[in-house]
């Protein structure tokens, strides 16, 4: 079903264990969300045999994630982009900035005015980026826009499996309430019954 909104644009802040597993801190809102684009990159191989394709693989290779928000805040920059605040409240973005992993989680409104839910589970994001302009005979908002790579998490799941995204549709009858109520209160772990 077609999404008309998205709202709700939370991170959380990646450590990884001596394995590279990633361990998600307490997500916390990133910005008022005005847009989010992801897209997908994928590694293709086609087996050929008889005159013919006969083998096909399609695997995630990585993604892209842009958003453009109302505004970011020095706190989300600093964890996002590496940028510091000096001693004087002036955020300093270097060469040498190495923004942390994030998670970045957020909903769509899908047009029964029920909620898409995502996290995606590993992303990596470069500076942030501005467009500037100056008032004429109308006014036209100028927001920031930063963009990450996405990629998949190094911790596997219960199946050995390394999800990259996770995504559950409101009103589902498979989905619990506590998924969705909860969905905001920690990075969502997949569950698998053996």
């Amino acid at each position: 079903m077609a999404t008309l909104g998205l709202d709700k644009l939370f991170y959380a802040k990646i450590t990884e264990d001596t394995n590279g597993d990633e361990a998600y801190s307490t997500p916390v809102q990133l910005a008022k969300a005005i847009k989010a684009d992801l897209s997908v990159e994928l590694v293709e191989a086609i087996l050929y045999s008889d005159d013919g394709a006969s083998i096909v693989i399609k695997d995630f290779k990585s993604g892209k994630l842009a958003l453009d928000v109302e505004d970011i805040g020095v706190i989300a920059a600093q964890d996002l982009t590496g940028a510091e605040v000096d001693d004087n409240g002036v955020l300093v973005s270097a060469t040498e900035d190495a923004g942390g992993y994030v998670a970045i989680g957020f909903r769509a409104m899908k047009a029964n005015n029920r909620f898409r839910y995502f996290w995606l589970y590993k992303v990596k994001f470069a500076p942030m980026s501005d467009s500037l302009q100056t008032k004429g005979d109308t006014i036209t908002f100028q927001t920031p826009k930063i963009e990450g790579t996405v990629m998949r998490r190094n911790k596997a799941d219960s199946r050995g499996k390394h999800p990259w995204k996770t995504e559950v549709t409101e009103g589902d009858p498979r989905v619990s309430g506590g998924t969705i109520s909860g969905w905001y209160t920690a990075v969502y772990e997949p569950q698998f019954s053996e």
